[in-house]
């Protein structure tokens, strides 16, 4: 999967907001070149809240580990929840393995710096994970929405 493949795809699930900083923007320049999606019918950011996924191209100053400083490499990370993420990695946020490779590419693993809040990610999604991080895109937009529909307007 492309990055342009994951956002045509998530676009597509409804009421998505995509953010897309760019050199000049009034966002962060850490920012600029990543997208951020948002459950966001209205089409503003909300105020509270996370996005539901990222789509990141360079290392952080406090996430390396994945080493996205690589050529061509990209990393997709999904919010999932608690039951999605105990299904995938087989333990519940914040109690499994510290010792996981956050740089394999085509897995799916916890994320290294938001794992503990429900977060899975995937280094350049390729055939073994093409179809299961469109099945997370989903449960993550799912969840979205529903938090979204939750609220007091």
């Amino acid at each position: 999967m492309t990055t342009a493949e994951i956002i045509e795809y998530v676009s597509g699930l409804g009421g998505v907001l995509k953010v897309s900083p760019a050199e000049g923007s009034e966002w962060p320049a850490i920012s600029w070149g990543d997208t951020f999606f948002y459950y966001a019918p209205d089409g503003v950011v909300p105020t509270t809240g996370q996005p539901f996924a990222t789509l990141v191209t360079k290392d952080y100053p406090d996430d390396r580990t994945s080493r996205l400083d690589r050529p061509d490499t990209f990393r997709v990370n999904i919010a999932v929840g608690k039951e999605a993420f105990t299904e995938w990695t087989g333990h519940a946020p914040g109690h499994g393995p510290a010792d996981t490779d956050a740089s394999v590419t085509d897995t799916v693993i916890a994320h290294p710096v938001y794992g503990t809040a429900g977060w899975l990610a995937v280094l350049n999604p390729g055939p073994r994970t093409a179809a299961p991080v469109r099945d997370l895109l989903r449960i993550a937009h799912d969840r979205a929405r529903t938090r979204f529909e939750r609220r007091p307007r």
